[in-house]
């Protein structure tokens, strides 16, 4: 329950806000209200409501993956096409969701959904190698600098996983260092301080290692070492403490599930340096930020990891993750000092997705996404500045970004307990619940990812309509 309301509220924006926010409404009186804004959500969606309650008495919470809420329950799709997905409540919305980041070519796109076609009648899964593996396998090397050799799984949680192992067995060490705040899956070693409750969470200088799951055993809680974004002095403090028994540092350039936060291009120079001087392994893990630019977001920073993990968009909308690096550090797995094998790893129909999205993906498809991205951010942030608002749009500037409305006017997410401390929760979960309400389906938790089907029209009203919901919940 949100303090302050008068009825129950879930926390719509997941682990991001892990603790109650204070409603403003006796004080602001606005127009806007997360109880308005949810009774016209439940009426709107109440088909998918009732599949909710129904997949219950087969599935825990009624779906197999948590993410998929959006205020109360998640809103079912009957079909796609486009930039658009198609509600099974009879809703046309514009999808800024794009599973996650997955369908950055959008729904049913002809190049991914041909290749497919074309595929299937020679056979779907095969206990065989076959040659798209290494047809994907080219197209990830000759773009993602650091990449040398690549070792696809079932997805980036698999990867991150290898990952960690890679690392492992190549420096001999066993902790694992990531940034608080960074998500890389729901895997023992990594689902931890991701969503921290911030009384449990230690101080700014020392971070605390907490799990984010019942069931992750304390040891690997032990082998985790918490570090904070963007602040260089602790980092390297914390870095240098536990170098003997570092193996590797795993980090988000931009993060996704557990808050969008953007490094800074000095701070991850600096991490880069450090780790070299070190020994310590540096995983970029790219899920996300691969949508970035042809060569990925380490191509826009100029900056090369020893390891790379891989997902969403690499396997054109099926299940498929990656780990890439350099011939040295890969090298475990040739001489087979590292064994990594799953029945569906390489699986066919995936590579030859991803071949196909990625082809489709060429420098002039990138510039088109990106420049949407830089419209809708230019556009609404020097709109709230010259209305003193306090909502904000922010990100790198690719089309992965992230909204929220500020405890006050030019405050920023620089780290993960920005979110705690700046972010006012209960106008920002409105947003969500109202961009949904008339026509937008972004990531609840206050993100918003593009897709290449998108036109300038869509943009406008996409701008527009968060204009009016921003001006509503100001009156």
């Amino acid at each position: 329950m949100i303090a302050g309301c008068p009825s129950p509220c879930p926390q719509l924006i997941g682990g991001i806000f892990p603790r109650p926010v204070t409603c403003k409404m006796e004080l602001l009186m606005p127009k806007l209200s997360i109880e308005a804004s949810l009774e016209t959500f439940t009426a709107k969606f109440a088909k998918s409501a009732e599949l909710t309650r129904a997949g219950k008495h087969l599935i825990p919470g009624g779906y197999s993956r948590n993410s998929f809420n959006f205020g109360p329950h998640a809103v079912f799709a009957a079909s796609g096409d486009g930039a658009h997905v198609e509600t099974v409540d009879g809703h046309r919305l514009l999808d800024l969701n794009n599973n996650f980041t997955v369908n950055v070519l959008g729904h049913n796109p002809p190049s991914v959904t041909s290749a497919l076609q074309n595929a299937i009648p020679s056979g779907i899964s095969f206990g065989n190698p076959s040659t798209a593996e290494a047809d994907l396998a080219q197209i990830l090397i000759e773009r993602i600098p650091s990449v040398e050799r690549v070792q696809f799984s079932c997805s980036a949680t698999e990867s991150c996983m290898s990952a960690i192992r890679i690392a492992r067995a190549h420096t001999g060490r066993t902790k694992v260092a990531k940034f608080e705040g960074g998500y890389h899956g729901f895997s023992d070693p990594l689902h931890i301080s991701s969503h921290t409750p911030p009384e449990q969470a230690g101080t700014d200088e020392a971070p605390r290692a907490v799990a984010d799951s019942g069931g992750v055993p304390a040891d690997e809680v032990n082998n985790l070492v918490v570090l904070t974004q963007n602040d260089m002095t602790s980092t390297e403090r914390i870095l240098r403490a536990n170098a003997s028994d570092l193996a590797c540092v795993i980090l988000e350039l931009q993060s996704g599930a557990g808050g969008l936060v953007t490094l800074d291009q000095e701070f991850v120079q600096g991490i880069r340096a450090l780790t070299k001087e070190l020994g310590i392994v540096l995983i970029f893990d790219e899920t996300i930020s691969l949508r970035a630019g042809y060569h990925g977001l380490q191509g826009v920073y100029g900056v090369t990891p020893d390891l790379t993990v891989m997902g969403k968009i690499i396997g054109g909308g099926l299940p498929l993750g990656a780990v890439g690096g350099t011939a040295a550090v890969m090298n475990v797995l040739e001489t087979g000092k590292v064994t990594i094998s799953g029945t569906h790893h390489g699986h066919k129909l995936s590579l030859i997705a991803g071949a196909a999205c990625m082809r489709a993906l060429d420098r002039e498809a990138f510039d088109r996404l990106n420049a949407h991205s830089a419209r809708i951010l230019s556009e609404l942030n020097e709109w709230s500045l010259a209305r003193g608002s306090s909502f904000k749009v922010y990100g790198k500037g690719f089309s992965h970004m992230a909204y929220g409305y500020m405890n006050a006017p030019g405050l920023e997410v620089r780290t993960h307990r920005d979110y705690w401390r700046n972010v006012d929760g209960a106008n920002t979960q409105i947003i969500s619940l109202e961009l949904a309400n008339r026509g937008f389906f972004p990531v609840h938790r206050g993100e918003l990812s593009l897709s290449l089907p998108m036109t300038d029209d869509d943009i406008t009203s996409f701008i527009d309509t968060m204009k009016e919901i921003v001006v509503e919940l100001e009156e």
